[in-house]
């Protein structure tokens, strides 16, 4: 399925693979059996000849950051627009690194994972497990071709371990602890497969919300 027609293509506001992935993973179906095409930002900047240019996320929350991606993206493709922002919510430093999570460290590039996570522990020393309660929070806005603005928002809750485990997910996977039902406990999101992280995690409870949006609004027509 490929289209030149703006109206048949769903953005992702994203250059992350990581994040795409997700998204395609479990938004596919979906768009799929209602003929829309999902692209994420690089895609749709090489099919539609245009380019987006930098959107600072300067809003104070992660649901205002999500629209000014997703308003951004509609007005320059005039498709259909999904844009996550998400992080990190510590409750001991008063719910840093919050929107900032992805700039933590002020590090850029390869090695920017590594670096808030070290940093997340040097300012988590001492405390101990029983205060180092957090939670991910991962917003998404869709924005439709006529500019009809919807958001949800999805929550999980765990805790900070003291050293990185496991070796799947990104981010702060290897230090989130999750304390939701219904996964192996004791385990942090990189020790999780694919499934098992999409089941409890905050991008998954979001994009679920999503999914169901999505297919009340393009049954409508």
């Amino acid at each position: 399925m490929s289209t030149n027609d703006p109206k048949g293509v769903l953005v992702v506001a994203s250059r992350s693979s990581h994040k795409v992935t997700e998204l395609r993973r479990m938004l596919g179906d979906a768009l799929f059996e209602r003929g829309l095409e999902l692209l994420d930002l690089g895609e749709a900047e090489v099919r539609f000849q245009r380019s987006l240019p930098e959107v600072v996320e300067d809003a104070p929350t992660f649901a205002g950051n999500a629209e000014k991606k997703a308003m951004a993206v509609a007005q320059i493709f005039g498709c259909w627009a999904l844009a996550d922002d998400s992080g990190l919510c510590v409750d001991a430093l008063g719910g840093a690194p919050g929107v900032q999570s992805a700039r933590y460290s002020g590090v850029e590039g390869e090695g920017r994972d590594e670096a808030n996570n070290q940093r997340l522990l040097q300012e988590l020393r001492g405390v101990p497990m029983e205060r180092r309660q957090a939670a991910f929070v991962c917003a998404l806005c869709l924005v439709s071709p006529g500019g009809a603005v919807s958001h949800v928002e999805g929550r999980c809750r765990g805790r900070i371990t003291d050293s990185p485990r496991g070796r799947e997910g990104f981010g702060y996977d290897p230090l989130f602890l999750t304390e939701e039902p219904g996964v192996r406990p004791g385990c942090t999101h990189a020790e999780l497969t694919a499934e098992e992280k999409d089941s409890v995690s905050h991008r998954g409870k979001a994009l679920r919300k999503m999914r169901d949006l999505l297919e009340r609004l393009l049954a409508r027509g």
